[in-house]
């Protein structure tokens, strides 16, 4: 294996922004691709989506949290998988301002969204409860590492049950736009060999630019003392989360601001998965890793989330600078997590 520390301080910084700029190119590719490909499987809109869009736009975090995790530096993994929910969170706030016809969360709000916050909730509150009793182990692995894994799968088939049922729906307003993801029954004349192709192509370049950001985020962390929680959480995590970013600037562009929300929030239950790939990688439970500092960004996150699905509830049509109170909170909850980090 390659050690990038022996690339001195300069070339890791180059591969490093370098492989960020492959993960957002890459990324946004893959996203589009899975997206389309979710509407061909059969799978439901629901389950298809979250599976592929979150997986896909979601696997350069999950292969340095996995890579650095075995090599050694859990809290660095733990900080890239923590750090990535604030900073998506943060990214709707930032596709608000973006979206000036009204509040993105009055316009976005359906039953699904509000499903796939709970169940981000939930699972962030697994990960937490885990991190209070660090020293269980099944075969090696923290029994909250199996309970997300089916956790997961369970609220993909819930929040399915949710769309299909209709017993709950968001009131149609002046500021509504429908879901133009039925943009998502695209034109794409490309048969699905190519389609499959053009996915598997992408999402091996954003996999190899994971490998990349974990591995010069481990040489930068050597190199200069800086806390891997530190690293990980803010520059590694945001690097890895770029192409949720663009895709949901690019979205709400086109007034496809569910798909904005929706891949955001869907994509951070599954960023929560890191944790538990890492725990299978590792000799002992991850959570043994996970400091104080790490419980705070995984509650600043609950908060973010919660403060995101009450917006969508109150669903107040402008606020200030034209963004609601929960884009405002979400801005300087996320300025204290950091801080916090610093502390």
């Amino acid at each position: 294996m390659i050690d990038f520390s022996s690339f001195g301080f300069t070339l890791n910084i180059v591969l490093f922004v370098a492989a960020a700029a492959v993960i957002t190119y890459a990324g946004v590719k893959v996203s589009h691709l899975a997206d389309e490909l979710a509407d061909r499987t059969g799978l439901g809109e629901v389950v298809a989506g979250a599976l592929f869009v979150g997986a896909s736009t979601s696997l350069p975090g999950a292969i340095t949290s996995v890579s650095t995790a075995l090599q050694g530096y859990p809290s660095l993994s733990i900080g890239n998988a923590l750090g990535g929910l604030t900073a998506q969170t943060l990214f709707i706030a930032v596709a608000d301002i973006f979206y000036r016809r009204a509040n993105l969360e009055h316009a976005a709000a359906t039953p699904v969204a509000l499903a796939q916050g709970l169940l981000l909730v939930a699972m962030l509150s697994t990960a937490l409860l885990a991190s209070t009793v660090p020293d269980l182990a099944v075969f090696g692995v923290h029994p909250a590492s199996y309970i997300l894994l089916i956790g997961y799968v369970f609220g993909l088939f819930l929040m399915r049950n949710v769309h299909d049922s209709g017993m709950w729906q968001a009131t149609v307003t002046d500021e509504t736009r429908e879901e133009m993801s039925d943009a998502s029954e695209s034109d794409d004349q490309r048969s699905d060999g190519t389609l499959w192709g053009l996915f598997a192509l992408f999402a091996a370049l954003t996999a190899a630019a994971g490998y990349v950001v974990g591995q010069s985020s481990i040489a930068l962390v050597s190199l200069t003392g800086v806390s891997q929680t530190l690293f990980g959480t803010t520059f590694t995590a945001i690097a890895n989360s770029l192409p949720e970013l663009v895709t949901a600037i690019a979205a709400v562009k086109i007034g496809a601001v569910g798909l904005a929300v929706g891949d955001i929030i869907g994509g951070n239950a599954f960023e929560i998965l890191f944790l538990s790939l890492a725990d299978f990688v590792t000799p002992q439970s991850l959570y043994l890793d996970m400091k104080p500092q790490d419980q705070a960004t995984a509650l600043f996150a609950t908060l973010m989330v919660v403060v995101v699905l009450l917006g969508m509830m109150k669903r107040e049509k402008s606020g200030m600078f034209n963004i609601g109170f929960e884009s405002v909170s979400v801005f300087a909850l996320y300025a204290l997590s950091v801080a916090v980090l610093f502390t």
